[in-house]
């Protein structure tokens, strides 16, 4: 079956409403105004209803017209970024492109090179999403991701180039008011037995999974981010290391303390990862030039 709405009736449509006329209209999309008026009386004509009420000076929409117009416009957007998007894969690049970001890196970075490459024009969709620990390398290993930022452990490090990007020191951290906060001493691990633990789950689905529990506790608490292991550390729901970097403000405000601790944490090393099958595209080779070249240790300091 035929589609009644064409894309030349919504152009013309369009150009009437903006332009006030069907003379102008005509002009601006270089068509005789016979031709123009053709198109919108096969339109009606076809649909069934008047687009525009004919008893007035000036071309004016019916609410039917209003409506068809409104929705039509969403329409020639989508036909214009469609268009532009299949031209840009013909030079390269992608449509869509996914970061995976490990859930120890810091946004701001990731959200000032997003605004940058916006400027350049392009049609990529960005998309930015939340890993943990092997959920980082199941991501870019299944291609929910074409890039990971952050990529810690081992992994499946032989199917991927690998750039060290900075080493996270983690602190051990609790509330104020946590009764360990009491503790004059090194916190030992039998302190540690008896209280509850927030770990923050892996993200990963099909690859073994790990956590951030490093020690024996009485009850865990999982979450699925860092930003919700931060935020119930600060409201005294259990304890356990937080990433330094990214609790400086409650460190320096007081909404969390740092506690010695007798168990090592060892500091984790991030990298920036992607399969070394992969056919990169321009956006691609633009974020890992981009995020290859930021010095991941200042901003990691600085937060």
């Amino acid at each position: 079956m035929q589609n009644v709405i064409s894309l030349d009736a919504l152009r013309a449509l369009d150009a009437i409403d903006r332009k006030g006329s069907f003379a102008a209209a005509a002009d601006a999309l270089y068509k005789v105004p016979s031709a123009l008026s053709y198109t919108i009386a096969k339109l009606e004509s076809e649909l069934g209803v008047s687009v525009f009420d004919r008893t007035k000076q000036k071309a004016q929409l019916t609410p039917a017209g209003q409506m068809l117009l409104q929705q039509g416009r969403q329409i020639l957007l989508a036909s214009r970024q469609l268009e532009d998007a299949v031209r840009q894969l013909e030079t390269g690049w992608e449509t869509k492109l996914t970061i995976a970001v490990e859930s120890l890196v810091p946004w701001q970075p990731l959200f000032a090179l997003v605004d940058a490459f916006g400027s350049l024009g392009k049609m990529t969709q960005v998309s930015l999403r939340e890993e943990v620990m092997a959920g980082s390398w199941e991501a870019l290993q299944s291609g929910r991701a074409d890039l990971a930022v952050g990529l810690t452990g081992d992994g499946v490090s032989g199917q991927f180039h690998l750039e060290p990007m900075a080493a996270v020191d983690f602190v051990f951290a609790i509330a104020p008011y946590h009764p360990m906060a009491l503790l004059d001493k090194p916190v030992q691990a039998a302190d540690l037995h008896a209280q509850t633990a927030i770990v923050l789950a892996d993200s990963a689905v099909d690859l073994p999974r790990r956590d951030s529990g490093l020690f024996d506790s009485r009850r865990r608490v999982l979450v699925s981010s860092m930003a919700a292991k931060i935020a119930a550390h600060q409201a005294g729901l259990g304890v356990g290391f937080l990433p330094r970097h990214l609790i400086q403000e409650p460190l320096r405000s007081g909404s969390l303390i740092a506690k010695p601790c007798a168990i090592p944490r060892a500091p984790a090393m991030l990298y920036l990862g992607w399969r070394k099958n992969q056919q990169m595209g321009e956006a691609a080779k633009w974020f890992t030039q981009q995020l290859s070249q930021v010095n991941w240790q200042a901003v990691l300091q600085n937060e």
